[in-house]
Formats: C-alpha cells, structure tokens, sequence
C-alpha cells in the first residue's frame, strides 16, 4: 500500500508544522497562550480559520474543504509535536462530527459556517460521573413538551466546555440508565437558561467544565439526529475522534522522543554523555521502535475511521488505541527516567508531554477497555 502524502496533504503538513512551530516553537508561548480566558489564543484560532484546518473535514457543500481522516491526522500530529491547547479536537472533530455525520440541513447551515470561519465552537458533553468509558451510560433526561424538549442532568469533564457556544448534549428519551437504546442528541445554546458550568484547567494545559442542566427547554429541531437512536451516531463520531487521538500521541511522542534523544547527547555523566552508554542506547533503541508502531496504528485509524461498518470500524479503531496507548506510556515513562529530575519541573516540556500522554491514554478508554471490544470482535481477522 501507499502510504506517501498527495502533494495537497504534503502541503497542509508543512503549513500546519510551521503555524505549530511558530506559535509554541517557544515553550513560552503556550504559557501565554493559557493565560487567555478562555484557555487558548483567539487569535491563534482565527489564524487556524484563515488557513482553512477548522472547514477542514467538511465537504464543500457544508461550506468547508472535503478533507478526510488522512487530513485530519496530520493537523492532529501537529497539534501533538506543539502541544497546542485549542480546542480542534472538541469542535472540529467531535461537535463538527455530529454535525457532519447526524445533523439537520438547518443544524448544518447554522453551525458549520460559523466553524468554519473560527466564530463558532462546540463541546461534546456526555460523560457523566457514573459513567466511565461506557458511552451509553446516561441519567440525564429529555421529556418532550408542547414546543420541543426539556433537559434535565449533570455532565462532567466536558472538554473545552467552560468556552463553547454550543454544547452536544446526550439525554435518555426512553429506557433505563444502561440501556443502549433510548439515548438521544441535542444541540444546547450554552447561554440557555438553566444551563449552567463551572470550567477549570486539566492537569494537561487544556480546559474542561462540569455542567448542569435544570429544567433546560429547546425546541424540536435541537435534536440531532433520530429520537432514540444517539448510540450509533456516537460511537462512529467518537470512532473518528479515537483515531485523531492516536495521531495526536504519534505527534507528541515523536516530540519527546527527540526532546529525549538531545538530552542524551548533551547531559553528562563521569566525564561522558549518557547517551554513550549503551544501556541509554537501548531504552532510547525502544522508545523508537514504540514509536514506529504506534505511527502504524495511527495510520491503520486513519484508514478506518470512515468504515461506515461498525463490525469493521470499532474492533480496528480500538486495537489501534490500545497499542498508541502502551506505547504512549512506554515513551513517556522512559523520557522521564532517562531526563531524571529536570523532567518534573514546570519548565522544561519534557513533564507536559508526559501529562499530554497521559490523558490521551485514558480519554474514550483506557487500554483495557479497547482491548474488550477486540476481543468481543474476534480480533481483527474476524472482524474485517
């Protein structure tokens, strides 16, 4: 198979890898950048407008550039090298999702455009507290009333919640707590009455919010998709989001590991680098060979994440995460052992791509969790 960029894709790699490099080339920088209200620089968001990346998967009859999974994996291993804190992850790929994937004509012309040209975001809002990675695991309610719907429940770690416009709230319209059916999406003006939100920062750099809906009244074309039928659309989005997060891991552990591999020609010890040793030569030898692996999977992700088959879909997507997650915490680990102590302070970057890492391992599901749906499947042979 080729697996060699279109000029189009070698182009918006060198694009977003400048930008990236630009805007957090100086560890600085992303300090700053946090420092803004909302947790990352608006004005760094319109640039990412202006170069197209936020109407990046959307077709052009949506008003955006017909990119697909290739696409959005290379910004998304960009975004993993800078560390950057926007949040693409929350609009583009998952609230842009919805809308591409389950969205109304009227819900599409509303929300992309403004997407699109970086006025509009959005946050996924689904987990709650007693939910873990089990996406049908929902209490909050939705009743129909005369004019529309209204919204009852509490949502929490809600990824960049604390500043979206829009939120994509999922809500029990039939059934019992842990019942796939019966589950449906909204879409939830973040300034409606009896919404409420408290945001704070992740131990990541990044945003999230705890949200409450008490008594939330929308009308009836804020449901996003069919009555009932939420489950499927958000196991495909959230399929399209796994695989951007392995991409993002293979960009911030090719990061680290370059960030490592100087340390290790630089720092020495009785009179020589450490770099010279060769037992350093063989853990860095294995923080490479992860690397590689995972940048296989992610690729394999990217492949598959627009598999409208979910018997497909979901087993190859989860086998991918698992093993960017392994490798994730094998680079991770290894930078910070063989850095030593410079890699806990606050300074130097070596400690936040670890926490980066970190919270890439555990969102949509930790390894183990992946590994049961593979399992579940057959493996992978079965399964495709």
């Amino acid at each position: 198979m080729d697996f060699d960029l279109t000029e189009e894709q070698r182009l918006l790699k060198e694009s977003v890898d400048r930008l990236m490099a630009d805007a957090y080339g100086d560890f600085e920088k992303r300090k700053h950048h946090q420092d803004n209200p909302q947790g990352y620089s608006p004005k760094l968001w319109s640039q990412y407008a202006e170069m197209g990346l936020l109407g990046l998967p959307f077709s052009e009859e949506q008003g955006g550039f017909g990119g697909g999974a290739v696409e959005t994996m290379t910004v998304m291993e960009a975004i993993g090298r800078g560390l950057a804190v926007e949040p693409y992850l929350a609009t583009v790929v998952l609230g842009g999702g919805f809308l591409r994937l389950g969205g109304s004509a009227a819900q599409q012309e509303a929300l992309i455009p403004g997407i699109a040209e970086g006025s509009t975001t959005l946050a996924f809002a689904q987990i709650e507290r007693q939910s873990r990675d089990d996406l049908f695991d929902v209490a909050t309610t939705a009743r129909r009333t005369d004019g529309g719907w209204v919204l009852d429940g509490a949502k929490s770690l809600v990824l960049h919640g604390d500043s979206a416009q829009h939120l994509i709230v999922s809500a029990r319209t039939a059934g019992q707590r842990r019942d796939r059916g019966g589950i449906s999406l909204f879409v939830v003006p973040a300034d409606a009455q009896g919404v409420s939100r408290r945001g704070y920062p992740t131990q990541d750099g990044l945003r999230a919010a705890e949200v409450l809906l008490e008594g939330v009244a929308l009308p009836a074309g804020a449901l996003l998709g069919a009555e009932g039928e939420g489950l499927a659309l958000m196991e495909r989005v959230v399929d399209v989001a796994l695989a951007a997060l392995c991409a993002e891991a293979v960009g911030a552990m090719e990061a680290l590991h370059e960030l490592t591999l100087d340390y290790l020609k630089q720092r020495k010890q009785f009179g020589v680098t450490i770099g010279s040793f060769q037992a350093v030569q063989h853990r860095a030898a294995d923080m490479l060979v992860a690397l590689e692996q995972a940048r296989s999977m992610s690729m394999y992700a990217a492949m598959m994440a627009e598999n409208p088959d979910p018997a497909v879909r979901r087993p190859a997507i989860a086998a991918a995460k698992a093993l960017v997650n392994r490798s994730a915490e094998l680079i991770g680990k290894e930078a910070i052992q063989l850095h030593g102590g410079i890699a806990m302070t606050m300074e130097y970057k070596a400690g936040h791509y670890f926490k980066r890492l970190t919270m890439l391992v555990n969102q949509f599901g930790e390894t183990d969790t992946h590994l049961r749906v593979v399992a579940a499947a057959g493996g992978l042979s079965e399964a495709a």
